[in-house]
């Protein structure tokens, strides 16, 4: 398989509405995925309007105008396909994979939700969902050691204000305040054809996609004003870092450091990209090496870097550690700062930035390998970069990143001035 690019063809048209429709024919199977990306995330959610992108993911699967309650999964998994959908500060998509003679079914699906939730819209699906987000809330969030890390986090990384200063699973109190009216007009604004980028992958010629995208599409109306997001590009340096210690219910120290870096899609997060493999990726990693083998401070399975994939803003990068036993917060914290201020200072070798691009291009082709994979990735660069095949920018521009490059962003952006440092601690017991 080759190292770069985009292998498929792909081709793309624009319906009369503002739908875009993305199609790469691959007749190795018959089955075909569907990908639909809404420009919507927890970053266009007015003041006091937190968490509706997200509750929308699950409300589009109560009903729509033909389609009763339940029978949006019903209908797909009774045809041997699969399907979800999920939500980020940037977008939220809706995605099937189907076998490829039920593609006009998965169609039809998705443009009956697009252009007919509204009227199927009640009361008690709404407050039956709202429930369902809470509960989700306390599994996922509040109720698990570490669970609200990130929701600790954004604030720390972003002022109030800012697009991502809030987690998509948003505010109880905004959900619980809002009526039904609301809910509805926040469907109206953004699920909308030229608000949405449809993405076929698979067994279906690009002639035959059009012609069913405009058939089920093409007569749902487009939105004249759709707001755009808060501007989040800029974050200002405060020039002193932000600190958090929070005592609870967790089995060990936990610390996490963050960095606001590049936006997605940009020639400084391809370099972070490298560097946070080098950092936390693995048993070859820094981290790895110097906490968890080499100090033994860290636990070897719980220690770990990553970008966070956010293209309208300086996107974060974190390092994350959890304590051996005796070891203490503050211990590993030191520890945990210590390996990431050495990016800039000690040259990335040859061995790690090999090691690093091998990882990265495994996941590059992993992603590629399956249909939905490639639905999701070219759905992705369509909706945020305005063209599905920049997607086979993506490798090459981990490939050509330098040793150089890595110490002058980590230079640049993983400076103690303006870190966050987030600590669990355990509580004391008697």
């Amino acid at each position: 398989m080759p190292d770069s690019g985009y292998p498929w063809p792909i081709e793309t048209t624009r319906l009369d509405n503002g739908l875009r429709v993305v199609v790469s024919e691959d007749r190795t199977a018959p089955a075909v995925a569907v990908n639909l990306w809404y420009d919507v995330g927890s970053r266009h959610e007015p003041e006091g309007q937190t968490g509706f992108a997200h509750l929308f993911e699950h409300l589009m699967f109560e009903g729509s105008l033909n389609v009763a309650k339940t029978e949006h999964m019903k209908l797909v998994q009774g045809s041997g396909g699969s399907l979800n959908a999920t939500t980020n500060p940037d977008r939220t998509n809706y995605f099937e994979t189907v076998p490829a003679e039920h593609l006009e079914l998965a169609l039809w699906l998705e443009a009956d939700r697009m252009g007919g939730l509204v009227p199927a819209l009640t009361q008690e699906t709404l407050d039956n969902q709202r429930d369902v987000v809470k509960n989700e809330r306390r599994q996922r969030y509040e109720n698990v050691p570490y669970g609200d890390a990130w929701l600790r986090l954004l604030p720390l990384l972003y002022p109030p204000g800012h697009p991502y200063h809030h987690a998509t699973i948003g505010s109880m109190a905004d959900l619980n305040a809002a009526d039904l009216a609301t809910f509805q007009a926040f469907h109206q604004t953004y699920y909308a054809p030229n608000n949405a980028v449809l993405t076929v992958v698979g067994d279906a010629s690009a002639a035959e996609v059009f012609a069913l995208a405009d058939k089920y599409f093409g007569a749902i109306p487009a939105r004249a004003d759709i707001p755009s997001a808060p501007d989040g590009r800029i974050v200002p340096a405060t020039g002193r870092p932000a600190v958090e210690t929070v005592t609870g219910d967790v089995p060990a120290p936990r610390v996490y450091v963050a960095h606001r870096t590049y936006p997605f899609g940009s020639p400084g997060y391809d370099v972070l990209t490298v560097l946070a493999t080098v950092l936390g990726s693995g048993r070859g990693s820094r981290l790895y090496q110097r906490l968890a083998d080499g100090e033994r401070i860290a636990q070897p399975d719980l220690v770990g870097a990553y970008g966070v994939d956010l293209a309208h803003a300086p996107a974060p990068l974190i390092a994350t550690a959890t304590a051996r036993p005796g070891v203490t917060g503050e211990r590993l914290a030191a520890g945990l700062a210590e390996v990431v201020d050495e990016l800039a200072t000690v040259p990335v070798t040859a061995t790690e930035l090999e090691r690093a691009k091998a990882l990265l291009t495994t996941a590059w082709w992993r992603q590629m390998s399956t249909v939905d994979g490639r639905a999701d990735t070219l759905g992705r660069y369509a909706t945020q970069f305005g063209d599905p095949a920049k997607a086979g920018e993506r490798l090459p521009a981990w490939l050509a990143v330098t040793a150089e490059q890595i110490a002058e962003a980590a230079a640049e952006v993983l400076g103690a001035a303006d870190r966050v440092t987030l600590t669990y601690l355990p509580e004391e017991t008697s």
